[in-house]
């Protein structure tokens, strides 16, 4: 089954998937021009294989979703807000660069990224756990981890003989033990505090999806209630999973130096004169300092 997908203009699919472009083939991947992973849509598994047919100034996508038993019409809606929401393709990023004009060095960035789109999880429990495995370990290290995690605990689909998987659920790693998580590389106390977490969902007690209805500070306090869990993992899982494109984890060594490498030569600076810096770029920080880790992976220079 085929979807076409018309994301807010302007859109840069080859930029924004590339990303993945270093995924697990069998996760999540980005490849000759095709971003495949497995999506939950209705119940079902499938996986959604996408590719650019249009622009950057007329973005049109097609997304082919297979699975191991017969799609319904009644499957589309849900599996197109999936897709959508891989690479936010409905975000209208022109009032953001609109803030970026008043910032030459912002500005200059961005003209030579139009059209990135952030990633954002399908899930916050996703976006939760992943910023959990992150703590204070390098972006490269987690993600490593995060595909063992995926591999070890996640449903699959297999199709044409290969095996997919799919992030896990509550109900997955509320089964596990911190020893088992261990396995994939995780310290026993991030085993810990990501069971503690699932086992809360699967049970019934916590919610995490209807977190995305209250306000930054409010999300902040109820997930800095649970274990494990302090502003720096709060602010990094609304920026992933709630699209809150104004959350910025400033005390993020990587997003520091980032800011310092574009804007104090690269000289050490706190959190607190991090977020001085990112003051100008409400209410879209979070979304500009991704704009900047990106722009650093991609060794860009600010344009006079």
């Amino acid at each position: 089954m085929k979807i076409a997908i018309r994301p807010a203009s302007p859109f840069d699919f080859h930029l924004s998937a590339s990303i993945f472009a270093g995924g697990d083939p069998q996760i999540q991947r980005y490849q000759d021009g095709r971003l495949w992973q497995l999506i939950r849509s209705g119940g079902k598994l499938m996986l959604a294989v996408i590719n650019s047919r249009g622009t950057v100034d007329s973005p049109l996508l097609q997304a082919e979703l297979h699975s191991d038993g017969p799609l319904q019409e009644s499957d589309l809606p849900s599996a197109r807000a999936r897709v959508e929401g891989l690479l936010n393709m409905g975000l209208d990023l022109l009032p953001f660069y609109q803030v970026a004009e008043r910032d030459p060095v912002m500005s200059g960035l961005v003209s030579q990224m139009r059209g990135l789109h952030s990633p954002t999880t399908p899930t916050v429990y996703e976006a939760l756990i992943t910023s959990i495995v992150e703590q204070q370990i390098s972006i490269r290290v987690a993600r490593n981890l995060q595909m063992r995690l995926v591999r070890a605990f996640g449903r699959t689909l297999t199709l044409d003989g290969k095996t997919y998987y799919a992030f896990p659920e509550p109900r997955d790693l509320a089964a596990a033990r911190p020893e088992d998580l261990r396995g994939c590389g995780l310290s026993l106390r991030k085993g810990e505090y990501i069971i503690g977490v699932s086992r809360e969902i699967a049970r019934g007690r916590l919610d995490l999806e209807s977190l995305a209805a209250l306000d930054d500070r409010e999300v902040i306090a109820r997930l800095s209630r649970m274990r494990g869990i302090g502003v720096w993992t709060a602010e990094l899982t609304m920026v992933r999973g709630m699209r809150r494109f104004d959350s910025i984890p400033a005390d993020d060594l990587g997003v520091r130096r980032c800011i310092s490498r574009y804007y104090r030569q690269g000289a050490g600076i706190t959190g607190a004169e991090a977020r001085e810096i990112a003051s100008r770029w409400k209410p879209w920080r979070g979304l500009a300092s991704f704009y900047l880790i990106t722009a650093e992976q991609m060794g860009l220079a600010v344009q006079e």
